[in-house]
């Protein structure tokens, strides 16, 4: 089958194209035949640094490096211990992470268990989008931030790819949602359910609400602490990116604020919730662009920009 390897961290050069054998499957797991991918900034940061390698793809010594962890797909094998699923099914999930998911090949290899149905109505790219984003904007806001009725939910960089899950979700949980972006993305987040838009290049959003329930904040550095600026008191900020430490932890524990730097992690469970939300219409996945499988160095190099607009996918 055919691959994409990484020779060693550095450009979207370091991506080769590789025919390599199919992978074998263990007992818990099945073979998917791949028919989408979505590339996630994720994918780049482990291309490029080692140390993101080490913690997050955690290979296994002398295997080919292969990125990826979301995936849509047909079963054309399953393990002996497997029942849920058979042959023929189509399936899509975010696979083994953190770790090795190894979704850069035409055929993958996934617990079962991390898994569910793709929904009829929803294209196999649409599902494979709504994999590693959907699950980190669910996981944020309903498994630590526990969005309610009500709550007062500011997201930044709701134009991308998990921002535009968060909007959809923190909407069906029936909280008033303010996101940031950039002004040509107004448009967009509006259309995605938010009440209020923020042009961060123009406005300080702490000057703007200092009363959000929740916060979701995928923005590197000191950005976390204006978020802080911007939870009430009692109020929940989850962190993407930053972690909740001297200065940002002094400021959080002042304001009785919970905090949860989120990483996040494969969940059956929440991909099956995920499906459902897809089949009845209520979470929609924006695809900005679609790449061959052998242009997925020209995915990366988009990406690595930092301003797309909802999720990149590969077909195959």
């Amino acid at each position: 089958m055919k691959a994409i390897i990484l020779t060693e961290n550095g450009g979207a050069d370091k991506l080769i194209l590789k025919e390599i054998d199919k992978p074998v499957i263990k007992p818990n797991e099945v073979l998917i035949k791949t028919k989408a991918l979505s590339i996630n900034p994720v994918d780049g940061f482990v291309r490029t640094k080692e140390a993101y390698v080490k913690r997050i793809l955690q290979p296994t010594p002398g295997e080919d490096m292969i990125l990826g962890w979301d995936v849509s797909g047909t079963v054309v094998e399953t393990g002996s211990e497997v029942t849920g699923l058979k042959n023929g099914d189509e399936v899509f999930g975010m696979v083994n992470f953190p770790g090795s998911g190894k979704a850069y090949a035409e055929y993958v290899a996934a617990p079962a268990g991390q898994l569910t149905i793709k929904p009829a109505n929803v294209s196999h790219s649409e599902a494979a989008a709504a994999t590693l984003a959907a699950l980190t904007a669910w996981q944020s806001l309903v498994t630590y931030a526990k969005v309610k009725p009500g709550d007062k939910v500011l997201i930044h960089a709701a134009a991308g790819g998990v921002g535009h899950y968060a909007v959809q979700i923190a909407k069906h949980f029936g909280a008033y949602v303010i996101g940031t972006g950039s002004a040509n993305n107004r448009d967009f987040v509006i259309a995605q359910g938010a009440d209020e838009f923020i042009d961060y290049s123009k406005e300080k959003f702490e000057e703007k609400v200092q009363d959000a329930d929740v916060v979701i904040d995928g923005v590197f550095g000191d950005h976390i602490l204006r978020s802080l600026d911007a939870v009430k008191g009692g109020g929940r900020v989850i962190s993407l990116l930053t972690f909740f430490e001297g200065e940002i932890a002094a400021k959080a524990t002042a304001k009785e604020v919970f905090t949860h730097r989120l990483g996040v992690v494969s969940n059956g469970t929440d991909m099956e919730v995920i499906a459902k939300l897809l089949a009845d219409g209520i979470l929609r996945s924006y695809i900005s662009a679609r790449y061959s499988f052998a242009d997925i160095p020209k995915a990366h190099e988009e990406i690595a920009g930092g301003k797309t607009r909802g999720k990149i996918v590969v077909e195959l």
